[in-house]
């Protein structure tokens, strides 16, 4: 075998060496990229302790006894857990109820908003209407309005069509409201649909009902269920029209139930924190069902 390399073989080994990077220099950015994921993933878990923090303080004080709560403050942890704030948090508070009212009120909200939004906002992202800019500011102007502002011709209009003090007083007031905001987000996704596939549809024979039931809704059913899911967390959370229009206590919400434990002049501190935690709970497990669904819907934008 010949020693000497051709010209070729030549031009080709220095090519390579010139391409490869040494071996210590390839350890060295991967030992580089190691320490700044620990880095990383070191200041994620700090950010994530600051925003469990008030969670954790959240259930220890629940978990505490009125007396473990004076002797000790808000800060220490307990010296025996204990159920007493729970207990006392159902003897004062009608918390099944509540909770169902919750569920019925926000599920109905969630779904008639995300429907009367798809709807709306088919006419004005597709069908092209005269004055679509300003139609949308209005939709925009309504989602900015403080609640306070619309609190008196809510309640008299509740008194005079016979709907106060029901839990479809507050249903409709916040489907309009959700959905006005619904309408604004989905009518700029829906005119991004290319409109080739919208007229493949129509020569195809279908209607305007069929195109948004057939084309349209699959299209948008990742961002729909996204509408759904903070929907529901939104009107949940609700507190100040509800206190207004379901002053009953047989409709009252989760929230509503929770302000019923600040007296004017003493605070039920554990049972406050008992409560606080009872009324997470179903949002809690909400996002753990809907988890995957809401992480799909914010990840697929395309058009399929």
């Amino acid at each position: 075998m010949s020693a000497v390399l051709s010209k070729s073989d030549q031009a080709s080994l220095d090519a390579a060496g010139r391409t490869t990077p040494p071996v210590e220099g390839r350890g060295q950015r991967r030992r580089g990229r190691g320490v700044a994921r620990w880095v990383v993933l070191a200041i994620a878990a700090v950010f994530a302790l600051l925003m469990l923090a008030p969670l954790l303080l959240l259930v220890l004080n629940a978990f505490k006894s009125g007396a473990d709560y004076s002797e000790h403050g808000p800060l220490a942890l307990p010296t025996h857990f204990s159920v007493e704030a729970f207990q006392q948090y159902l003897s004062l508070v009608d918390y099944p109820r509540a909770l169902v009212n919750s569920i019925v009120i926000s599920g109905l909200v969630a779904l008639l908003g995300t429907a009367l939004a798809l709807v709306t906002s088919y006419g004005i992202g597709i069908g092209r209407i005269r004055g679509r800019t300003w139609i949308l500011a209005v939709f925009l102007l309504a989602t900015m309005l403080p609640q306070e502002s619309l609190i008196y011709p809510l309640f008299y209009g509740a008194q005079a069509t016979g709907l106060f003090n029901t839990i479809w007083s507050v249903v409709i007031v916040f489907t309009v409201l959700q959905a006005a905001f619904g309408t604004y987000l989905l009518s700029s996704v829906m005119s991004t649909i290319p409109q080739s596939l919208l007229e493949a549809a129509a020569l195809d024979g279908a209607g305007r009902f069929r195109i948004l039931w057939s084309v349209v809704f699959p299209v948008l059913r990742p961002t729909l269920s996204v509408l759904v899911v903070f929907f529901f967390v939104w009107t949940w959370n609700e507190f100040y029209i509800p206190l207004i229009l379901l002053s009953d206590q047989s409709v009252q919400t989760v929230p509503i139930a929770l302000a019923t434990l600040q007296g004017q002049n003493s605070i039920n501190l554990t049972a406050l924190n008992a409560g606080s935690l009872l009324s997470l709970l179903p949002t809690l497990v909400f996002f753990l069902i809907f988890q995957r669904t809401l992480s799909r819907g914010v990840t697929v934008g395309s058009v399929k």
